[in-house]
């Protein structure tokens, strides 16, 4: 497969003749990989569930959850900006090499950041599993090692070398898994195994480096720090802490008012239905932001290339991915006993609000995506926090009123509500 962007001219000049073809044939190659990440991830599943208990699984959860606190902002702020400004330039360039040294120090400043706040909380962080110093030492350089693999996927993709973050993405849900089996077959505790699975995962940098030096991607780095790429980066670094804030911390605290309000059991059928959604959640996000995002960044000088690519793509996903959610529904009473346990058969009834609001969300952060290749930070935060408020609200008023049923219909209630409301401010994009 050819990248996406020439790596002499910008993309942007590129016409937008055959973009059905090449968003296509993109998604395929992307989604290849993500489908090998995402049957890494039930597989996952699968052996804390079975060697590890309900504990292995609620740590596993957990464990991926603490992940995520130190590596949004470097994946969410600095790596979509990064894509957003070397897209459209030259690999070597002296603009090119600017711009990675910006990202450089602002993950280097993520880190050092991350680092203090384990220092500092490590027992509101870390203290379910029990760490000894050791175990929090490697676990804070798991972080470095995953964050630079991360950081030089997105060189990857800004260069539009789809087929070389493919074959990592592959070989990230393999290590990872890989390792979580040899440590359980060695029986490490589920605690250590939690770590040999994050350290598995950082391995696969030198494979990254190794790429990205092939095609070009490592470019000596000399002279100052430019100022206006640091400012200009940051932007998406306030993006990221919204996610951050907005997202992440709300779904941790929904999940703590269904234990509140129900019992274990009871939210336990909710969180395979969430399972399941984060499943094929992983797939498209990884889709859109490997082949659907470095376009747009690339267009964004050409508005009316911009709007018709954009146009063309929501005529391919509305269909394509109410088809997929529609399949699921119908599988839905193999589904469930197949990637859970027969026990789970009574979470079917919470599947179709969920499909409906995730059929919504999908288009909603498609139009969204627009807002960051644009860097239009006040006004993604306003939506992240307008969101936030919305689902809580939703959650407040239908919980009571219709039990656990009211968790899944006021997600669909909210992307519902944020389509509409994209569909209008979007409206040049799709008419």
């Amino acid at each position: 497969m050819q990248p996406l962007d020439s790596p002499d001219t910008p993309s942007s000049s590129a016409p937008v003749a055959g973009t059905v073809g090449r968003f296509l044939r993109g998604a395929f190659s992307s989604g290849l990989a993500v489908g090998a990440r995402t049957a890494g991830a039930l597989l996952l599943n699968k052996l804390l569930a079975v060697y590890g208990g309900p504990g292995g699984l609620t740590l596993l959860a957990h464990f991926q959850n603490l992940m995520a606190l130190f590596t949004t902002l470097p994946n969410d702020g600095v790596h979509v900006g990064l894509v957003k400004y070397l897209a459209p330039l030259r690999p070597g360039s002296g603009r090119y090499r600017v711009w990675l040294g910006a990202g450089l120090v602002l993950n280097a400043g993520a880190l050092v950041l991350g680092t203090g706040a384990l220092l500092l909380a490590r027992q509101q962080l870390v203290g379910v599993f029990q760490p000894s110093g050791a175990w929090v030492v490697l676990f804070a350089g798991g972080i470095v090692l995953l964050t630079a693999n991360t950081f030089w996927v997105s060189v990857l993709l800004a260069a539009g070398r789809l087929r070389a973050y493919a074959v990592l993405t592959a070989v990230l849900s393999g290590v990872g898994v890989a390792g979580v089996a040899a440590a359980l077959w060695l029986g490490l505790r589920v605690e250590q195994v939690l770590l040999v699975y994050l350290l598995a995962q950082g391995s696969t940098l030198a494979a990254t480096l190794a790429l990205c030096a092939r095609h070009g991607l490592l470019p000596a780095l000399r002279g100052r720090v430019s100022r206006v790429a640091l400012r200009q980066l940051g932007r998406f670094l306030l993006m990221a802490a919204s996610v951050l804030l907005f997202s992440k911390a709300v779904d941790f605290v929904m999940r703590d008012v269904l234990i509140r309000y129900f019992s274990l059991a009871q939210t336990g059928l909710w969180q395979a239905v969430a399972k399941l959604s984060d499943n094929y959640t992983m797939v498209f996000s990884a889709v859109m932001g490997s082949v659907y995002y470095p376009r747009l960044a690339a267009l964004v000088g050409q508005p009316a290339a911009l709007r018709a690519y954009v146009r063309t793509v929501l005529r391919v996903l509305a269909p394509g991915v109410a088809l997929g959610l529609g399949g699921l529904w119908l599988l839905r009473d193999w589904l469930l006993p197949l990637l859970f346990d027969a026990r789970f058969g009574a979470a079917r009834e919470l599947l179709a609000p969920q499909f409906i609001g995730d059929w919504a969300k999908f288009l909603t952060w498609t139009l969204l995506f627009l807002l960051m290749a644009q860097a239009r930070v006040g006004r993604y935060v306003a939506v992240q926090a307008g969101s936030a408020v919305l689902y809580a609200a939703l959650l407040a008023v239908l919980l009571p009123r219709y039990g656990l049923w009211g968790a899944p219909l006021a997600h669909a209630l909210r992307f519902g509500i944020l389509l509409a409301g994209c569909l209008v401010y979007f409206r040049p994009y799709w008419r």
